[in-house]
């Protein structure tokens, strides 16, 4: 889509400092009229950048920039990125169709017969492994090894399944406030942890330089109960820091897939070249509830250590669920669900 090629250029020319901190952008007709495109396309595009975070709008005065990775620590930065609040009640809560999953139940079980009884590899099935990383590599830009995939069930198992991976004589950082299950998690499983408290787009910079951290656990997009949202100065700021110090980064990605962007969230996983991120993210959101099953994506670097320490825990989730969700994915029904989930709420959104 063209609004799409118009925001990586001009993303790509801020992350480089074609257009530097505090610049102004040229005016939407001049990018219109340059990239021979309508104005409204060019809106568009200024849009993407506005919501992720690398530029605000003023009043009367235009686009500028507010990404730089000379400001990011220490010194407060304009920010047009705001909480996003929860709004129960509000936004409806748009479980899958259950006649596309009863469908596509009956057609596993036709195709599959009994190898939906077989166990599960310990790490999950490869198709559904397969399935994921496809989904990620077009969907988010991350370039995924379907052997570094390990589905579990759900977000509370996966939060205990990394501890075992990197260990508990590891201090854990969290957000402050922050899901109350990443805290109990942590200290059911007796990891150290230390709270280090938002600010309007993510961890406040001075908390996170005094922290002594080896893990920082963070939920870039709508962080709950606070709907902080990262933005992209802040999301490469934690990149940077956990290079500098050698910090581990959980990305808990709970989600994303129903931001009110035009397209979505860009992943700290996925704009990192270190390989410290673990990725996570499960489905009880995007398709139900009652379906306990996640996944994390593990950098290279941890591999060796998941097959040391947790390597010998079988799969949490039933092969038959795997393969249902895998088939979901792989015909776009899953995809199909998100993008009219979005679309209603994006109608909501301008409604109110």
């Amino acid at each position: 889509m063209k609004y799409l090629e118009l925001y990586e250029e001009l993303r790509n020319d801020i992350i480089t400092g074609v257009y530097p901190y505090s610049a102004r952008l040229p005016s939407k007709r001049t990018l219109a009229d340059k990239a021979g495109i309508s104005v409204i396309t060019a809106e568009h595009a200024l849009a993407l950048l506005m919501d992720e975070g690398y530029i605000e709008s003023r009043e009367r005065s235009g686009y500028f920039v507010i990404y730089s990775e000379n400001r990011i620590f220490g010194k407060p930065e304009r920010t047009s990125r705001m909480p996003l609040p929860h709004l129960p009640g509000r936004i409806p809560e748009e479980s899958f169709p259950l006649s596309v999953l009863a469908k596509t139940m009956r057609k596993v079980l036709s195709d599959y017969g009994e190898e939906i009884l077989k166990k599960s590899p310990n790490t999950g099935t490869q198709e559904l492994r397969n399935a994921i990383a496809k989904y990620l590599r077009r969907s988010r830009k991350m370039d995924v090894n379907p052997e570094r995939i390990i589905i579990g069930a759900g977000a509370e198992y996966l939060y205990s399944f990394i501890i075992q991976i990197i260990g508990r004589d590891k201090i854990y950082a969290i957000e402050d406030p922050s899901y109350e299950k990443i805290e109990r998690v942590y200290s059911a499983n007796s990891a150290a942890f230390e709270r280090l408290p938002l600010g309007n787009d993510g961890i406040k910079s001075d908390a996170l330089q005094k922290s002594k951290a080896d893990v920082l656990h963070i939920t870039p997009y709508r962080s709950f109960p606070s709907g902080v949202t990262a933005s992209a100065s802040k999301k490469r700021e934690y990149i940077i820091h956990a290079k500098k110090t050698g910090m581990i980064i959980v990305e808990d990605d709970f989600e994303s897939e129903f931001t009110l962007s035009k397209k979505s969230e860009e992943t700290v996983f996925s704009l990192s070249e270190s390989d410290n991120v673990i990725y996570l993210n499960t489905f009880s959101k995007t398709v139900a509830p009652s379906v306990r099953m996640g996944y994390l994506v593990l950098p290279e670097s941890l591999f060796d250590s998941f097959i040391k320490n947790a390597g010998f825990y079988s799969c949490t989730v039933p092969t038959f669920e795997q393969f249902v969700m895998a088939r979901l994915i792989e015909n776009g029904d899953f995809e199909r669900h998100i993008n009219s989930v979005r679309r209603k709420r994006n109608k909501i959104k301008n409604f109110e």
